[in-house]
Parts: C-alpha cells; sequence; structure tokens
C-alpha cells in the first residue's frame, strides 16, 4: 500500500472507527504529539477538545463520507453527519432536534499521523437545523422601520457577574427559537471597580411579536421555576428596560 492510501486509511478510521463509534481513545495513534488544536491544545487533546462536546451533544452522531481523495501528504474529505440533540452544546439545552449537516476538512499527515488539519463546516445550517436561527434570512438583510428594539440596561456588581452570564446565555438562547425573532446583540464593558454594565439589543418583526414573546418567556421562566425579579434583586442588578424603533434622523 502506497503512503497515499496509507493516509487515506488514517483519515479513514478516525471518521468510521473513531468518531462513529465514540472511540476517542484512538485518537493518539491518528493524531501527531505536535498537531495543534483550534483551542492551542498540542497532540490528540487538541482533536477532542474541539470535538468532543459535539459527540456529547450528539449521541447518535454518525459521519458518512462521501469523499475522499488524496495528493502528496494531504488529504481531502468532504462528509454528511447525522444525529439528534440530546445534551446541551454551547450552553444550548437539548433541542431533540435531528439534524443533518455537512462539512469538509483537509488534513496533512506525516509519518501516517495526522499533523494538521483545516475544518469548514456549514454553521449556518447548523443553527438553523436546531431551530435557532430561521431558515429564511431575509429580515437579516436590513433593519426595516416596522422592527421592533428590545433593549435592556443592565449594572450587574462584579460578585454576580457570573451568575449574570449563565442566565443571559439561557434566556438568549430560548428567544431565538421564538417566532418574529430577527437577530439580538450584546454589549458590555466594565468599570473601574469591576462591575459589569451590559447592554443588550434583541430585534423583532413586530410588537405582535414582542407581546407574544414576552408571554413565551413568562411561560418558560414558570417550568424552570426561574424567579428573574429575585435574581436581580439577590445579585443587586438593576435595570433600564425599553422598547425602540428605528429613526431616520427627521
Amino acid at each position: 500500500m502506497s503512503t497515499i492510501e496509507r493516509n487515506k486509511e488514517v483519515v479513514r478510521k478516525l471518521f468510521e472507527e473513531s468518531l462513529n463509534k465514540g472511540n476517542l481513545g484512538l485518537l493518539p495513534d491518528l493524531f501527531a504529539a505536535d498537531f495543534t488544536g483550534p483551542q492551542g491544545e498540542k497532540g490528540s487533546a487538541g482533536f477532542r477538545a474541539f470535538v468532543e462536546p459535539l459527540l456529547k451533544s450528539f449521541p447518535d452522531i454518525h459521519y458518512t463520507i462521501k469523499d475522499l481523495v488524496a495528493e502528496d501528504d494531504r488529504v481531502v474529505v468532504n462528509w454528511t453527519w447525522q444525529g439528534t440533540q440530546s445534551g446541551p452544546f454551547r450552553n444550548i439545552p437539548a433541542t431533540r432536534k435531528s439534524i443533518t449537516n455537512d462539512g469538509m476538512a483537509v488534513f496533512g499527515l506525516k509519518d501516517e499521523k495526522i499533523v494538521r488539519a483545516e475544518t469548514l463546516t456549514d454553521r449556518l445550517g447548523f443553527w438553523q437545523g436546531l431551530g435557532l436561527l430561521p431558515v429564511d434570512l431575509t429580515p437579516f438583510a436590513g433593519p426595516r422601520k416596522e422592527d421592533v428594539n428590545f433593549i435592556d440596561k443592565f449594572f450587574i456588581p462584579a460578585a454576580g457577574i457570573s451568575e449574570f452570564h449563565e442566565r443571559t446565555a439561557i434566556n438568549r438562547n430560548f428567544i431565538k427559537t421564538l417566532p418574529g425573532f430577527i437577530t439580538d446583540v450584546a454589549y458590555e464593558r466594565k468599570d473601574q471597580q469591576g462591575n459589569l454594565i451590559c447592554i443588550t439589543v434583541a430585534r423583532w418583526a413586530d410588537m405582535e411579536a414582542v407581546s407574544k414573546a414576552k408571554e413565551a418567556v413568562q411561560e418558560e421562566y414558570k417550568k424552570e421555576g426561574f424567579d428573574p425579579m429575585g435574581m436581580m434583586k439577590r445579585l443587586n442588578i438593576t435595570i433600564d428596560r425599553g422598547l425602540y424603533t428605528e429613526w431616520d434622523g427627521h
């Protein structure tokens, strides 16, 4: 077997024997010690840190290799994977949705071990599949006069920043699933005492969408047993809240 064919088998083994079977114990046999993962970790641990959260969130994930080609020391693989989000992923609670997603990567190998990787995945399709972004992205083309911006300005004492961040992430992920949601953004800074000033802006299609979103959020709070005002009081968080429409300056 030629070096090129052996390199292709290494990559095939990564997908079919390691990822599809959840056997991450094989990774040290497939990755070189000087491989560097996206977060800077070295060796197989670098790849494991990258892929393990996905495998935990989608325990039934299955990769199907569509194309596998190689030249010199490089192997290019094009895949489709299917899986059900049964666990949390990056602060997103389990949606129980089954999705299909595409991706491709270029692996560089030396001595039949992976030394580098460049990966490209369909991130937009991923978030759309989970229902966190709409399939129709027309509203993202730009703001319309009828859009409504729900703007909150928070002052968070330093001791409550971590809990505030955690709760805000949950809320932002939830509203993305609601009808009429367009987009949101958050800005923050710290003052000299280490307290946090945070501004969140959620854009909605119209006032009706905002009204229904408020009802849905309150219902979700009841299901969770979460008391937002109680948290605000306990952490000494103050808030300035309002609805805004675009002003064209005239």
